[in-house]
């Protein structure tokens, strides 16, 4: 399967200009978890699954330990993981306790030339629609939601993405538009939600109490 894509403007540039440049973004086909990848590596080797959630479970671990001490971290054939700070405000030479004034940004990773040589000659094709949000009216939200629920118990993010054809932007605007009103419940975790409708929306009975 080829990587599908879409044409999208590029920010910062003047409306005034005759003709916006445009940059193509990768529509990413799902995802793949912990578990998965396990029974992969299981598939292909003489490990067990759990010696192989052992193994990464250890290579966090110590890779988190060196990345701690201020160590780059090689994985041959996959890349190099590196520590990345940022100032948590405006610092100059004058500044005092300037090692006060940091934070970590995040982990850096640039990949090994196995890894990219893995991508060589990689397929891509131009999504057959266009995935930019579409303006759907609060009404039309909630019948493609009501549609939605007929089938499903559940409704992560993503799904909501590609129910009404929105960016993750937008979605996660609407969805937490939805929540103040009272039509969605949140029973996962903050950056880990998982929606269900809230009793008297979307086909779910007022009395009916789910959890």
């Amino acid at each position: 399967m080829a990587i599908l894509y879409d044409w999208y403007e590029n920010p910062g540039e003047s409306d005034d200009s005759e003709e916006k440049g445009l940059h193509p973004r990768i529509f990413l086909n799902g995802k793949l978890g912990m578990d998965k990848l396990c029974r992969m590596i299981h598939n292909r080797s003489s490990l067990s699954v759990g010696d192989v959630k052992n193994a990464f479970e250890m290579l966090a671990q110590i890779c988190g330990e060196e990345l701690r001490e201020g160590r780059e971290v090689h994985i041959e054939g996959l890349g190099y993981f590196a520590p990345i700070l940022r100032s948590t405000e405006k610092v100059t030479r004058s500044t005092k306790n300037k090692s006060s004034k940091m934070e970590l940004k995040t982990i850096g990773f640039r990949p090994d030339a196995r890894l990219k040589g893995e991508l060589r000659g990689v397929k891509v094709s131009r999504s057959n629609y266009a995935r930019h949000s579409e303006s759907l009216s609060e009404v039309e939200i909630d019948m493609r939601l009501k549609e939605y629920f007929v089938e499903h118990d559940v409704m992560l993010r993503y799904d909501f993405q590609e129910v009404c054809c929105m960016t993750r932007t937008t979605a996660n605007r609407h969805l937490r538009r939805l929540q103040d009103e009272g039509k969605l419940r949140n029973i996962g975790k903050r950056m880990q939600p998982i929606y269900v409708p809230a009793a008297g929306y979307y086909g779910v009975s007022r009395e009916l109490v789910r959890r």
